[in-house]
């Protein structure tokens, strides 16, 4: 019974999907205008073209973030059940935090959390 729920919801959720897809082809696809391909700019004009993209590093320390934040948010749920799973919990939190730091000293190496 619980296989035919799953497959269901699969079949609900690919549909929806590709709804939402011909539905924004079908009223979304019109052709880029040349007003329509302008940065908008607080309602002014833009002065020129921007010529100059982001470095880098902003997108690296985004990821970082969101990667270890991650990561803490796991070690905060493990901490609200950490007596029901006993030893094996604790075992396995221990190689969860070890992975952590091993990913972390591995992008320190690396350099990326200099910031130049």
């Amino acid at each position: 019974m619980s296989t035919l729920a799953v497959i269901i919801f699969m079949a609900l959720a690919a549909g929806s999907a590709l709804t939402i897809v011909a539905v924004s082809r079908v009223l979304g696809g019109k052709p880029l205008t040349a007003a329509k391909d302008v940065p908008y700019e607080c309602g002014m004009p833009p002065e020129e073209k921007p010529n100059s993209l982001f470095s880098i590093r902003f997108y690296k320390t985004a990821l970082l973030f969101v990667v270890f934040d991650i990561e803490i948010v796991f070690l905060f749920l493990w901490a609200l059940i950490v007596r029901e799973l006993g030893v094996f919990g604790l075992v396995e939190i221990f190689v969860f935090i070890a992975i952590l730091l091993a990913a972390f000293f591995f992008v320190w190496w690396k350099g990326d959390l200099n910031w130049e």
